[in-house]
């Protein structure tokens, strides 16, 4: 199935430039990641790919990644000066790239965050006009793109979990949009990826982090909220 474009895709989000691409569809991507870590990172290997590893830093994607990671929206005059605003937060970036991943998409990235004692592994596309979608967290296929309240949950693959975390978020009046799940075998660790068109509400959260056989609970609201 051909993927619907929305007036959105054509004229991109309001942000600071040269390119939506390369710089809006950048820094979401590093805001989902830093969401899914769960805090600013304090340190990040950032990898290129394709066509961003020839680009990313005539087209300012390496400041716009840096700014993400610092939180800052798409329209933050202050993504321009991100190189100073992270050594002043004490975040340590390196770069990598990698010009020729012919399985993947051209404006691919890879980000590999540590806060404390938590570590991430993100990857995202930046698909055009500031639209993002991530498609892999920790090894665990994924399809995201972060404008909706999404749900990620890391649990022992049991059987009827899905309907169960279904059910759970009808009963919270949670309207599911997507839903992706990606495990590592049969009977063994699974994820599940769940966008939602409204909220979860906290009590609904705490319900699932203490179902015995979930590890983990993500939340991430809406990003450009």
């Amino acid at each position: 199935m051909a993927e619907k474009s929305s007036v959105f895709d054509m004229i991109g989000p309001v942000m600071i430039g040269p390119s939506s691409s390369h710089t809006a569809g950048v820094v979401r991507i590093a805001r989902a990641a830093i969401r899914i870590l769960g805090a600013l990172p304090e340190e990040a290997v950032v990898t290129f790919y394709n066509s961003f590893a020839r680009t990313y830093e005539g087209h300012g994607s390496d400041r716009a990644i840096v700014a993400g990671l610092l939180d800052f929206k798409t329209d933050d005059k202050r993504i321009k000066d991100a190189f100073e605003h992270a050594k002043e937060k004490g975040l340590k970036y390196t770069f990598k790239s990698v010009g020729n991943a012919s399985t993947m998409h051209p404006n691919t990235i890879k980000l590999n965050l540590k806060a404390g004692d938590n570590e991430v592994e993100v990857v995202g596309q930046s698909r055009g006009g500031g639209v993002i979608s991530i498609v892999d967290v920790d090894g665990f296929t994924a399809s995201f793109s972060a404008t909706l309240h999404t749900l990620i949950i890391d649990a022992q693959d049991t059987k009827g979990s899905i309907a169960f975390i279904a059910s759970v978020l009808a009963h919270d009046d949670c309207n599911i949009a997507t839903m992706s799940v990606s495990r590592k075998g049969k009977n063994a660790r699974a994820r599940q990826f769940i966008e939602m068109d409204s909220g979860i509400k906290p009590i609904t959260l705490e319900y699932l982090k203490q179902l015995t056989w979930v590890n983990k609970v993500i939340y991430i609201p809406n990003i450009d909220l």
